[in-house]
């Protein structure tokens, strides 16, 4: 198992301080990392910026972990939902071009205008759609647990049933169980055979008297981001699991919560080193 830091995991330092996607690789070469997430937020000109960041990873010889897809099928409308597959069929491009194998997607939220029902129904049928095009470049569309139609491991596990696709898999993200009130450790016995992609991260519950702003819950419980270890996720287990099932992928740090990102980064990279020795 090798390990990368999501770009989005500094999020607060990208965005004071301006940080092109270059500025993150340099980082993460600074903190020995195995390699690097990248997201389709941060590009200020695409086209121009994937040339630039191929040479800096092969400057530096680091591989592309994943790359994030922020979509949304959840969409009231067709011609809305057909840019979203279109969105993701341009990340299969990208991902390509980078030289990884995952891109992570996520399936959207429910909203006003859509039942459950509906919402899961242009989830499958945008995901049959993309995976057309991940079979052809022989790339994982990995599902992360996010939001209402999607954030549950049953949820997860019905959607890569019904798009039925050995191309759509599950990123497994440890800490946003907690958000729908499902164990981490239970979801992770239930999705571990679709797991092609990991995103460690923790949460805490809030305390009465914090002013953090923090994360709500499906029941509207707040809880504040942590540095892996420090919340309510136990990691060692899930990353003992992943040794049982000879997982050999990326472990990925997605950090967010309130503290200086670099140095919350960093010792979560040292205690995922230390885990999966």
């Amino acid at each position: 198992m090798r390990i990368s830091v999501s770009m989005y995991s500094l999020n607060k330092i990208v965005r004071k301080e301006k940080w092109s996607v270059i500025d993150f690789i340099e980082y993460a070469n600074r903190i020995s990392l195995d390699g690097v997430e990248l997201l389709d937020i941060y590009w200020d000109d695409k086209e121009k910026n994937i040339k630039e960041v191929k040479a800096a990873l092969q400057r530096f010889n680091f591989p592309v972990s994943a790359y994030d897809v922020t979509n949304n099928f959840a969409k009231p409308s067709y011609n809305d939902w057909a840019k979203e597959v279109a969105k993701i069929e341009d990340g299969i491009r990208v991902a390509h071009q980078l030289g990884t194998n995952i891109v992570r997607v996520f399936c959207g939220d429910l909203h006003d205008e859509l039942t459950y029902e509906e919402g899961q129904e242009r989830i499958v049928k945008g995901l049959q759609q993309a995976a057309v095009a991940a079979k052809s470049a022989q790339i994982y569309l990995a599902i992360e647990n996010h939001g209402l139609l999607a954030g549950k491991s049953e949820q997860i596990k019905e959607i890569i049933a019904k798009v039925n696709s050995p191309y759509v898999k599950s990123t497994f993200d440890t800490g946003n169980f907690l958000l729908v009130h499902e164990d981490p450790l239970e979801a992770f016995e239930k999705l571990k055979k679709e797991i092609v992609h990991v995103h460690f991260k923790d949460f805490r519950l809030k305390t009465e008297n914090e002013t953090l702003k923090g994360f709500h819950s499906i029941k509207g419980i707040e809880f504040i981001g942590t540095v892996p270890g420090d919340g309510q996720v136990d990691l060692a287990y899930l990353v003992n699991g992943l040794k049982d099932i000879d997982y050999n992928g990326w472990l990925s740090i997605e950090y967010e919560g309130h503290d200086d990102p670099k140095s919350s980064n960093e010792e979560a990279v040292r205690r995922l080193r230390n885990l999966i020795k």
